[in-house]
C-alpha cells in the first residue's frame, strides 16, 4: 500500500517537517510512503470562473495535477498542517480550492480512485485544541468531497519549535500504529 505524506506547511524545516518525518519513519517498514511539501509545487490561486463545474477541468495548467495525481496513486493520505491564523497555511487552502474539479460539490467532476483513507495531524503552538480541532475540520471536510474516508487525527497543541516535539513523539508513534 501506498501512503502520501503532506507537509502542509509552506516551512520544510519546522515542526511539521519534523512531524512527518516522523510519522514516514513510524510507517515505511509497513507501507511505501512518499513525503511532499506544500510549498514544493508552483500553482495559481482559483479564478472563480466555474468553468470546472461545466468540464470538470481546470482552465489553469500547473503543479496541482501533479499533486492531485499523486493522491491518486496513494491509498493512504496523511496531511499534517500547523495553525496559521486559527486555520490551515494559506497555501494549502489555495492548493484545497484549486481541487474543485475533483470534488463532488457539482456535476461533472473529476474523480480520484474510491477507497482512500485519510488522517490528519494539527499543530498549534497555543494550549487550545480549538484551533488544531478547526484544522481537522478543514481537512477532513476536503476528504470528504474527494471521497477519502476520513480514518484517525491528532491534535498537538504547545508545539512552536521541532524541539517541543521531543515529549509529545508517542503521541505521534501511537497514531502510526493504527494506520
Amino acid at each position: 500500500m501506498k501512503v502520501l505524506i503532506i507537509n502542509c506547511s509552506p516551512v520544510k524545516t519546522g515542526a511539521t517537517a519534523e512531524i512527518v518525518r516522523i510519522i514516514d519513519h513510524e510507517i515505511s517498514s509497513r507501507f511505501e510512503t512518499k513525503c511532499i511539501c506544500i510549498n514544493d509545487y508552483s500553482f495559481e490561486f482559483c479564478k472563480g470562473c466555474r468553468s470546472c463545474h461545466k468540464t470538470a477541468k481546470c482552465i489553469m495548467h500547473d503543479d496541482v495535477i501533479n499533486i492531485l495525481n499523486e493522491f491518486n496513486a496513494a491509498d493512504i493520505i496523511i496531511c499534517v498542517s500547523p495553525s496559521y491564523w486559527a486555520d490551515i497555511p494559506g497555501q494549502f487552502k489555495a492548493f484545497i480550492d484549486r481541487c474543485t474539479p475533483w470534488c463532488d460539490t457539482h456535476e461533472p467532476h473529476a474523480t480520484i480512485k474510491e477507497g482512500k483513507k485519510g488522517y490528519t495531524v494539527a499543530l498549534r503552538t497555543g494550549p487550545g485544541l480549538h484551533e488544531c480541532e478547526r484544522i481537522i475540520q478543514s481537512i477532513e471536510h476536503f476528504y470528504g468531497h474527494l471521497h477519502i474516508v476520513p480514518s484517525g487525527n491528532l491534535c498537538l497543541t504547545s508545539i512552536e519549535y521541532k524541539e517541543d516535539l521531543k515529549n509529545r513523539e508517542q503521541e505521534i508513534i501511537d497514531l502510526c500504529k493504527v494506520i
